[in-house]
């Protein structure tokens, strides 16, 4: 078959590697516009337009599909299908019939259960104890196509945002494998969504990131892990942010008000409003990332409070 792939993050490079070393054409790449990005403001292209460009691919960088004109461009590929991965631009109806047939999207998630921007970080902060990706036939709604093949993956205690984007984007690279053979012979045998259990992965915000100490040990967890790598959970402590980037819950029940600071030989212990959580690793403002151990050898913070303005 003739493919249009149309991608942006990290998250979309196994999926186009999966296609570029398959027996299929990758006949055209669509990928968001350069942008500044950085400190420095430099414009950078996104992964997957620099994984085309070392694959010779053809690749189209519309801001958005209202001209004729880029319409026109679409159509004259003339492919086969058009596989969306994370491409972050809205595809309005004629682009969603231009391709023979149609165009699929990889979404990282159980589809009805988390449509939307977030589905990875939203799964964990959310506790579930599962994901997936769901490969679906794309129509006008967000991400509320017929569904084509469901593969499913255990949330681990121990699964960040960052651990869990690998492993579902790898998955959604292979579950795509399967069903091209399908698609080629015109065998797929869509689901439509159900109606009941629908739920919606909103962006994520840094203001929610700001971790609530007065909370259980494990909500807390979650939240180190469901934002991280991004926007990071953070709190206060003497009126500077400072970022929490791995933790874990103990099993000692806090006998600290919430968000106070325990330390014991190069550990640091933070009270919940059930247990102590032990952070393992954290980042001063404008310092690099260090394991708390390394921190607490320059710091000295034992009984100091966490999430408030001002410290004795």
């Amino acid at each position: 078959m003739k493919i249009i792939f149309a991608g942006t993050p990290d998250f979309s490079i196994p999926t186009l590697n999966a296609l570029i070393s398959s027996q299929h054409q990758v006949c055209a790449v669509y990928t968001q516009p350069d942008r500044p990005a950085g400190r420095g403001r430099k414009i950078q292209v996104s992964p997957i337009k620099q994984c085309a460009l070392d694959a010779k691919i053809p690749i189209e960088q519309p801001v958005n599909f209202q001209l004729d004109e880029t319409l026109n461009i679409l159509a004259n590929y003339q492919a086969d299908l058009m596989v969306v991965v994370a491409y972050g631009i809205i595809l309005p109806p004629p682009v969603l019939t231009t391709p023979k047939w149609g165009c699929i999207n990889i979404h990282a998630s159980l589809l009805p259960r988390w449509r939307g921007a977030a589905p990875i970080q939203r799964a964990i902060l959310s506790s579930d104890q599962e994901t997936g990706v769901t490969l679906m036939q794309m129509d006008k709604g967000l991400d509320t196509g017929d569904m084509l093949l469901k593969t499913t993956c255990p949330i681990k205690p121990d699964d960040t945002s960052s651990s869990l984007h690998n492993k579902l984007s790898t998955l959604g690279a292979n579950a795509l494998l399967d069903l091209l053979p399908v698609v080629e012979k015109q065998q797929l045998t869509p689901v439509k969504q159900a109606e009941v259990g629908v739920t919606y992965a909103h962006k994520l915000t840094k203001q929610e990131a700001q971790i609530n100490w007065d909370q259980p040990a494990s909500l807390v967890q979650r939240a180190i892990q469901g934002y991280n790598p991004w926007p990071v959970a953070h709190t206060l402590l003497k009126g500077s942010a400072l970022r929490i980037w791995l933790a874990a819950v103990t099993t000692q029940a806090a006998q600290d008000a919430p968000g106070t600071i325990k330390t014991i030989k190069g550990q640091l212990f933070v009270a919940c409003n059930d247990y102590y959580v032990e952070v393992t690793e954290l980042q001063a403002a404008n310092k690099r990332r260090m394991t708390a151990s390394e921190y607490l050898a320059a710091h000295a913070i034992d009984k100091l409070t966490l999430g408030h303005d001002e410290q004795p």
